[in-house]
């Protein structure tokens, strides 16, 4: 089974997955507007230049996904604490490079320390509003 992350903006999708990609480096698979979708000339001009969506790469079968809300079609975008993006990087090192540059302009839930359990862990929101944990466990 391959499991894949996908996120909803509201109008800064592309704006998201640019700082991502400056993160976690590689190129977009895929990136489409609405407005170069086959009725995109109908779609208000206020949400052409919107991503319908957009996939980033990151490492063996891991793709970041995402797309922008419309609200034009009555879809709105509601933050909540119901999902996590759980990194597992195989260094300290890449532990703290992530968590460093992912929660630039967000907020620290947990900084990165050694955990009661045996991995070293943190979590935050970056400035999208995005949850993530970043888990380092030597033994794995």
């Amino acid at each position: 089974m391959k499991v894949n992350m996908y996120l909803n903006f509201d109008g800064n999708a592309e704006e998201a997955f640019n700082f991502y990609k400056s993160v976690f480096g590689g190129e977009f698979s895929f990136k489409l507007r609405f407005s170069e979708t086959p009725e995109g000339d109908k779609i208000p001009k206020e949400e052409q230049n919107r991503i319908m969506h957009i996939s980033l790469p990151l490492s063996g079968d891991s793709v970041l996904m995402a797309s922008d809300i419309m609200p034009s079609a009555n879809q709105t975008l509601k933050h909540g604490n119901m999902n996590y993006i759980s990194l597992h990087p195989q260094s300290r090192e890449e532990a703290d490079r992530l968590f460093t540059s992912l929660s630039e302009g967000g907020s620290v839930e947990m900084p990165m320390e050694d955990q009661f359990w045996g991995d070293y862990f943190g979590c935050f929101v970056d400035k999208f509003g995005i949850q993530w944990m970043i888990n380092y466990n030597p033994e794995f």
